[in-house]
């Protein structure tokens, strides 16, 4: 099984790479709208916000509606345990009762039934995405919840209009991220799983350019094709650098993006200035991961008030002697030392610059 996935990580990124060799584009797909029936579509089970799912026929679904099937006959009937059932009218989450992943699933079986209550009413104003598979099958690509509306709402023998790719895309990760990110009614942690998937693919097109002799993307280039702003961009790297944040969102953390982004920036500030660090090492990176997680669940920490004054290193013996031996205060160094605000870290440490460069 791990040889089958590693030919298939081999078999795309030659396919990068032969795209890039070519006058072919990395996004020219093509696509047509078609209607199609929901019993031949699939969902995607990589994507962050999928749900383990059981779809099931009309009449059994209706029996349930109509308490002529109990939740255990329709879960040994349909070997649904540890997934969500999915019929027309009928949507039963089967998972560990009142684990993490129940809990998450039952918030997105509630942004499910309020769709296809919208459904029921309007049209899908977005058709999901989806591309072949063998044997008259799709597979989606984009529009899960949307897919999952449709069942809920017509039943699996209803057919619905998607937009259907030729084959699956070549960058289909990224083809995910782009249509999802800037949508505000997705789980955070879903949005912060996708960019690191599609961030993976990128990477593959990096080492692909590397090997034509091209050179690696810029910043302003991987935001393109990820279709984000550069500030998005820039929010996205700064929240999944630590894998704690992104266990926060899946557990729960609803605090935005931007509030988040400056908790980590402070938390990385103040470790380098206790510290007096500027490349963070992994056990750097553990030990901020850490406090961040603390400040998100609203404990103090230590590096809140850990400001500190601090000399750089000193190289010179005879600077070393005078500033242990002579009262530095009584020296000419333009230095107002009767007006420096002592409890001002950084003002009190620029003067100590100073006075260092006076001394040597």
């Amino acid at each position: 099984m791990q040889h089958s996935s590693i030919n298939m990580v081999n078999n795309r990124e030659d396919l990068i790479l032969a795209t890039l060799s070519s006058s072919q584009k990395l996004h020219s797909e093509n696509f047509e709208y078609k209607s199609l029936f929901l019993n031949s579509i699939a969902p995607d089970e990589t994507n962050a916000r999928f749900l383990p799912s059981v779809f099931i026929e009309n009449e059994h679904a209706r029996q349930f509606t109509e308490r002529k099937l109990s939740k255990k006959q329709l879960v040994d009937l349909y070997d649904a345990e540890g997934q969500v059932i999915i019929g027309k009218d009928c949507i039963v989450n089967c998972l560990k009762y009142a684990s993490s992943d129940w809990k998450k699933a039952n918030q997105t079986i509630e942004s499910i039934i309020e769709l296809g209550e919208n459904i029921s009413v309007s049209e899908v104003i977005q058709a999901p995405t989806v591309y072949p598979l063998d044997g008259n099958k799709y597979q989606i690509l984009t529009g899960h919840r949307r897919f999952f509306a449709l069942i809920f709402t017509y039943g699996l023998d209803h057919a619905a209009q998607f937009k259907v790719y030729d084959s699956k895309p070549l960058l289909y990760k990224v083809k995910q991220f782009q249509e999802n990110a800037s949508r505000e009614d997705l789980p955070q942690y879903g949005k912060l799983q996708a960019f690191l998937s599609a961030m993976h693919e990128i990477d593959g097109i990096d080492q692909a350019r590397l090997k034509i002799g091209e050179k690696k993307m810029t910043v302003r280039d991987k935001a393109k094709n990820l279709g984000v702003s550069m500030g998005a961009f820039d929010n996205y790297n700064v929240l999944t650098r630590y894998s704690e944040v992104i266990q926060a969102y899946e557990k729960g953390l609803s605090a935005s993006f931007v509030k988040v982004k400056k908790v980590i920036l402070e938390c990385e500030q103040n470790y380098r200035e206790l510290h007096d660090k500027k490349v963070l090492s992994l056990g750097d990176k553990r030990q901020i991961g850490e406090q961040i997680v603390a400040r998100l669940s609203g404990k103090n920490t230590a590096s809140k008030t850990s400001k500190t004054y601090h000399l750089k290193k000193i190289s010179q013996v005879d600077v070393l002697k005078k500033l242990l031996f002579m009262d530095v205060s009584t020296l000419e160094t333009d230095i107002d030392w009767t007006s420096l605000n002592w409890e001002d870290h950084d003002q009190v440490n620029k003067a100590l610059e100073s006075l260092l460069e006076k001394l040597t």
